[in-house]
């Protein structure tokens, strides 16, 4: 999909397949072909690193959201898959736009609290970047999620070390991320191998079982850019640049597999 228009983020989306597999199809109770915008009695999910969308829309296709043959469209003029979700051109799925790092967390807390507001039981998931932890917003709303007890929240933090400039600890280091959000009032978790799928799963479960506990959690997961494509891995590079045609034959070739064009 990248390749095809010379323009995305291949990086980030291939260190966070397993993340969106897992949540997609194993976790998330939800209902592709009853979508609308007001999600009730379905659980929720808000990509906040936009900029991944290749990996969002590849999964929500294969769940059934749209046709597989529109990621042939994405980035394209007038498509509904732009390179970072928006919701003018109303595509299933996508409830708010995102891509403004920083501001996705605050849209999952003002979702969980019309959740228990409605007296709906569902979930509200959401994803962040490591690099976008950055921005001061994100801890404004980790700071109100945890003094209003939103506890049918789960966000994941993508901690593959790496942001468009560099290495995150070069740019801006985090420091020790879980005792800041466990400082913030956080219920927080580890996701030793982010790229470990049944892991994702199992630690995904895990973090349900404190849904309810009047604490907000958070899993800090440990993936890798690129990951599956050597050339792209251990290096920030691979942020926002599209392969060559060459370079496409390489990484696919590397893949375990691939499906039709995309």
């Amino acid at each position: 999909m990248v390749h095809a228009v010379n323009s995305g983020h291949p990086g980030g989306s291939l260190g966070c397949v397993e993340y969106f597999t897992a949540l997609y199809f194993e976790i998330m109770k939800h209902h592709p072909e009853k979508w609308d915008m007001d999600g009730k009695n379905q659980d929720l999910f808000f990509l906040s690193n936009g900029h991944i969308s290749p990996v969002f829309y590849s999964v929500m296709a294969r769940c059934g959201y749209f046709d597989l043959n529109e990621l042939s469209t994405f980035r394209k003029l007038n498509s509904r898959l732009q390179g970072h979700p928006t919701t003018h051109e109303g595509l299933p799925g996508v409830r708010v736009a995102t891509g403004s790092l920083g501001q996705g967390l605050s849209v999952a807390i003002g979702a969980a609290l019309s959740k228990k507001l409605n007296h709906d039981n569902s979930v509200v998931y959401s994803l962040h970047g490591d690099g976008e932890l950055q921005e001061g917003q994100i801890w404004e709303a980790a700071m109100y999620a945890a003094a209003y007890k939103v506890d049918n929240l789960i966000a994941t933090v993508d901690y593959n070390g790496r942001q468009i400039d560099g290495d995150v600890d070069q740019v801006l280091t985090l420091g020790n991320l879980t005792a800041k959000f466990e400082s913030f009032g956080w219920q927080v978790f580890q996701i030793q191998d982010g790229n470990n799928l049944q892991e994702v799963i199992e630690s995904l479960k895990r973090a349900n079982t404190y849904l309810g506990k009047g604490k907000p959690v958070i899993n800090i997961m440990k993936t890798e850019m690129g990951k599956g494509v050597d050339f792209m891995m251990g290096s920030h590079k691979w942020h926002g640049v599209a392969p060559n045609d060459e370079q496409l034959a390489q990484a696919l070739s590397q893949l375990p597999e691939t499906i039709g064009d995309y």
